[in-house]
């Protein structure tokens, strides 16, 4: 079986991660020690690669009526900011849990599991009550990271375009970050910890992975 690769394979190979199969991904389930990983990020910053994650797009008149249709939450938020919810067949069943991105009244940011990246984006083009509304898959564009712990915010103000202290839980900027441009920043992610999660054109890949390890 052929594995997919994320942007940043060949940094974890140069680091001496344990690669696994992770839902079709190659990716490091260690480096050294999970509980020393554990424990680092619980005390100061740990660096994630999340590019096997998917990206899919609203865009256009109506991208908010389309979403609240889609999902269970109202996306009742300001515009920069995010709601994490869940997507449910007729039957109320899950076809996934994902953070919605409102990023304008026209337009909307889905981040769906790594697994369920095709059928997510399938189900989400499939049932879009909103015609005036395009859904674009964009996951092979996009490269992400996630930032976590509580000095995430120290490292990445020293490398990013706006003060990080400035944006809330589940705020969402447009920023260049380890002179990326285009990425958008939310602080978000799922370890408990404080943190940012980072969209970033595929193209800034390489740019961005070393300005981060440098900066932290």
């Amino acid at each position: 079986m052929n594995l997919l690769r994320t942007p940043f394979f060949e940094h974890h190979k140069a680091a001496g991660g344990r690669l696994i199969d992770f839902g079709g991904w190659e990716l490091p389930v260690q480096y050294t020690s999970i509980i020393d990983e554990h424990k680092q990020v619980r005390s100061s910053v740990g660096l994630f690669d999340v590019s096997h994650m998917g990206e899919v797009f609203l865009r256009g008149p109506g991208a908010l009526d389309a979403i609240r249709y889609l999902v269970t939450n109202s996306i009742d938020v300001p515009n920069g900011h995010a709601q994490y919810t869940a997507m449910c067949n007729a039957e109320g069943g899950i076809v996934d849990d994902l953070i919605v991105y409102r990023l304008s009244d026209e337009e909307v940011l889905v981040c769906v599991n790594a697994a369920n990246r095709k059928k997510d984006f399938e189900w989400i083009r499939d049932h879009n009550p909103v015609s005036s509304v395009e859904v674009v898959d964009e996951s092979d564009q996009w490269a992400q990271i996630a930032v976590q712990g509580r000095n995430a915010q120290a490292v990445l103000n020293g490398i990013a375009s706006v003060d990080l202290a400035t944006v809330p839980s589940f705020g969402v900027v447009h920023a260049s970050v380890g002179g990326v441009e285009g990425c958008i920043v939310a602080r978000t992610g799922y370890t408990g910890e404080d943190g940012f999660e980072i969209f970033l054109p595929v193209s800034g890949a390489d740019r961005i992975w070393p300005a981060v390890m440098e900066a932290g």
